[in-house]
């Protein structure tokens, strides 16, 4: 009669396997934060970015006189103000510069716009559905500055591991 042999993993064979995998999502997880907080700075920098067209078209109709980023549609608006049509950001946080539409606090918010013919300002507040390594930083702020001659510039106030090119001010 022939013996059977076992077939299978032993204990000790499945207990590595466990620790190696434990090992490399112990090494990964930090990486994949750090992913995630970096395309939440891009993103932020492109939605608040996107008003800068409509910024550029108010300032060379004249309508400088308030700027507006979120309005209900057939909205009263007071004359020489701009409706820049901002949309709701899951990652900011701010009313931005209007009654209208108000954001959902926890939820959602707008970025905020001030013109000033020396520096118009876009500025949107980490906040909401943002890592918390970005909510919880001194300055939890990404901010589109015009100088007079009209050429724009990125500062942020996150930690430097998150700052995209072309916002490492």
């Amino acid at each position: 009669m022939k013996a059977q042999m076992q077939k299978g993993f032993t204990l000790i064979e499945l207990m590595i396997v466990v620790a190696i995998i434990g090992i490399l999502a112990a090494i990964a997880l930090p990486q994949y934060q750090n992913y995630i907080a970096r395309s939440q700075v891009a993103r932020v920098m492109g939605e608040a970015g996107n008003l800068k067209t409509a910024v550029e078209q108010c300032i060379l109709r004249g309508d400088i006189a308030a700027m507006q980023t979120n309005a209900e549609v057939g909205a009263a608006v007071a004359a020489g103000t701009c409706l820049l049509d901002g949309t709701a950001s899951t990652l900011m946080d701010g009313d931005g510069d209007s009654p209208f539409t108000p954001a959902i606090d926890g939820v959602n918010g707008y970025p905020a716009v001030v013109y000033d013919a020396a520096a118009t300002t876009i500025t949107a507040t980490f906040g909401s559905g943002a890592a918390a390594s970005l909510t919880d930083a001194a300055d939890p702020t990404l901010v589109w500055t015009r100088d007079a001659q009209g050429t724009w510039s990125c500062t942020t106030g996150v930690d430097d591991k998150y700052k995209p090119k072309g916002c490492d001010q």
